[in-house]
């Protein structure tokens, strides 16, 4: 008898650990899903206070991506940049958010989604382009900080980072 009530006590702990983990797997952003889904919109158009894919400013396209992984965010680039905990330049993880200074206003006034390898995708004049950090002359000087949200995982196989 209280072998029989071990193994069902057994089989029901494993049943619900693998639930549990399934629920994990399905809810986690990761970068690379980040990535992935930002760039489908790669040349939609800019549009000054856009916030859909019929046209984005670059608040409202980092609000638009991470909606999709429920990840809630302000909506300016100024007051998403006080959402997260700040990365240095040196240390930035593909889903990071970049931020810009004196765009088109003093302080704050630009964001995007880090991609990997220097590089970054945005809303800009031009529509959602990406940019490299380390050469574009115009966005380059203009780099204000980062910042990391908690609810997002960088890829990861085999104990390395798959997007850089």
């Amino acid at each position: 008898m209280r072998s029989r009530i071990m193994q069902v006590l057994i089989v029901v702990s494993l049943i619900f650990s693998v639930q549990v983990f399934s629920a994990d797997k399905v809810n986690a952003a990761t970068s690379t899903d980040i990535g992935a889904f930002a760039s489908k919109f790669y040349g939609t158009p800019y549009k000054f206070g856009g916030t859909t894919p019929k046209g984005f400013d670059c608040s409202g396209y980092i609000r638009y991506v991470y909606n999709k992984f429920n990840i809630s965010l302000p909506r300016t680039s100024a007051e998403q940049y006080k959402v997260g905990k700040t990365v240095a330049k040196d240390k930035l993880q593909p889903g990071d958010l970049v931020f810009f200074a004196n765009t088109y206003k003093k302080g704050i006034s630009h964001t995007g989604i880090y991609l990997g390898n220097g590089e970054f995708i945005s809303a800009k004049s031009k529509g959602i382009l990406k940019a490299n950090l380390k050469t574009d002359p115009y966005w380059g000087p203009k780099y204000a900080g980062a910042k990391r949200l908690s609810n997002v995982t960088v890829a990861m196989e085999n104990g390395k980072n798959t997007n850089n």
